[in-house]
């Protein structure tokens, strides 16, 4: 016969035992926000707290006479009947629509002629290309700016050397242009190396089977390159889109030297900042800058999202 012992009140278990479920996961749980906690709190001080605060701001009004007063979403109608605003945010859509491809696609050659295998000195160029991305671009700025100088840079220079008229870079009609070329100049090397990761870690098995299929080179970057790098066109042309509807530094440094061409609604950011620094309009300036954060948001996501389904 046997007999079931049973436990006795106040009885604890031995030292050592293990202890139930949940509570491991719980403390499973407080340890892995230990580690994530810092960047979160880093995170909602630097990023989250700014947003609400402009988001905060653009729903008042400060005016000289009835100080300031919550006006809704007055602030948000005056910017879309806004015709600076309008003009600022097409400026920055043709420059979107014009450098970006002509940028990635100088890239994407690059990236392709050094994976080749037929460019001698390659890291030599590889280098060559990056560099300028490793210039600062308050300094590129003032570099291209001299040099576009019809009275004392490179073009007044091949003027007076040469006796011809040059168009000047820094005329209304053309600094849209000069500005896309500075950009250019700097973020090309950028796009390279995203371009030319993805391209080497591409199996070289891909290779041999094409050439085992007599596939020339153009085949090969048609069929196999170019289908194996979407995922990197499609974060190199996010990036872009971003920074050209954040373009500030190269008209804001280019503005004294070209006055007459760069308004100080020239891009959406150079008017929130005029507005703001300028025009003491804290509101108004905050609504312009939440509009273009989704803006840019709105079309960065299209993109990524076209981009997704051609990859699936």
């Amino acid at each position: 016969m046997t007999t079931t012992s049973l436990p006795v009140a106040g009885h604890k278990p031995p030292v050592g035992a293990p202890s139930s479920p949940p509570a491991r996961r719980r403390r499973r749980s407080w340890a892995g926000w230990g580690f994530v906690g810092p960047f979160m709190a880093v995170f909602a001080l630097v990023f989250l707290a700014p947003i609400a605060y402009s988001i905060y701001l653009s729903l008042f009004r400060t005016q000289m006479v009835g100080g300031t007063r919550f006006v809704g979403l007055e602030n948000y109608g005056r910017a879309f009947s806004d015709p600076q605003f309008w003009e600022a945010l097409g400026r920055v859509a043709l420059f979107l629509v014009v450098q970006v491809p002509i940028m990635l696609g100088i890239a994407l050659l690059v990236a392709l002629a050094l994976d080749s295998g037929r460019l001698y000195g390659k890291a030599f160029f590889r280098i060559s290309i990056f560099l300028p991305y490793a210039v600062p671009a308050v300094v590129a700025t003032l570099m291209w700016g001299f040099m576009y100088g019809t009275r004392f840079g490179l073009v007044g220079n091949i003027n007076d050397a040469f006796g011809v008229s040059l168009p000047n870079p820094l005329s209304p009609d053309l600094v849209l242009a000069s500005i896309g070329n500075i950009v250019t100049w700097e973020f090309v090397g950028y796009n390279m190396l995203i371009f030319y990761s993805a391209l080497r870690v591409i199996p070289t098995s891909l290779y041999e089977a094409a050439e085992l299929d007599g596939a020339g080179q153009w085949r090969v970057i048609t069929a196999i390159k170019l289908p194996a790098i979407r995922g990197a066109l499609v974060i190199a042309t996010i990036f872009s889109i971003i920074g050209s509807f954040q373009l500030f530094n190269e008209p804001s440094i280019l503005q004294a030297l070209a006055p007459n061409a760069i308004t100080t609604y020239f891009t959406p950011n150079l008017y929130a900042y005029s507005l703001s620094f300028s025009g003491q309009q804290y509101n108004y300036s905050a609504t312009v800058a939440i509009i273009m954060g989704v803006v840019t948001m709105i079309v960065a996501y299209v993109v990524q999202l076209r981009g997704m389904r051609k990859e699936a």
